[in-house]
């Protein structure tokens, strides 16, 4: 099986991209176009470099520090099946997943090909990023109208739950004062 990334390489050492030391696996093709997009070069379809999944499994199985992988682009739920088996074998590794979506959760379940996917993911940060929303001051996230959803959790019970402690603004860092 095949999956089109916007580069050949994973990106190994984010802070950003979810909580802890990640590896961001940046999928190429988004149809959202969000005005403002942080990542508008991975919208093409057509566009970025075509792996084999098992190439891209073997450069997870050489991360060595990372606490999990980020799935991220473009938008990977336009790539639901290779990306289930992404996510699938980094949690075989004890890895833990997030991805981000322009898609809402609820409409991802309606989809037997997303909703696979999403058992596989830890956090799901959902929602179109929106430019008028646009905040430096939260986690994680470029909006704030964006959720960030404990998945497995969510599943069980059968209704979205956001994870709160991510809900907190952050204070704006003071500038250090040199002498």
């Amino acid at each position: 099986m095949k999956i089109r990334l916007a580069d050949a390489n994973i990106l190994t050492d984010s802070i950003v991209d979810g909580e802890g030391l990640r590896a961001v696996i940046w999928a190429q093709g988004c149809s959202h176009n969000c005005k403002g997009c942080h990542n508008p070069e991975t919208h093409s379809f057509d566009k970025g470099v075509l792996l084999e999944v098992d190439e891209l499994k073997q450069m997870i199985k050489d991360l060595t520090l990372q606490d999990g992988i980020t799935l991220s682009g473009g938008d990977p739920f336009f790539q639901a099946e290779a990306m289930a088996e992404i996510a699938k074998y980094a949690k075989e590794l004890g890895l833990n997943v997030w991805a981000y979506t322009g898609f809402l959760f609820e409409d991802l379940l309606k989809n037997e090909k997303t909703k696979n996917l999403l058992n596989y993911i830890d956090v799901l940060v959902d929602g179109k990023f929106e430019l008028e929303n646009k905040s430096l001051n939260i986690k994680f996230r470029g909006s704030t109208n964006q959720r960030i959803i404990n998945v497995p959790k969510s599943l069980k019970m059968n209704k979205t739950v956001q994870i709160k402690k991510y809900d907190r603004k952050q204070k704006p860092k003071k500038k250090a004062l040199y002498l």
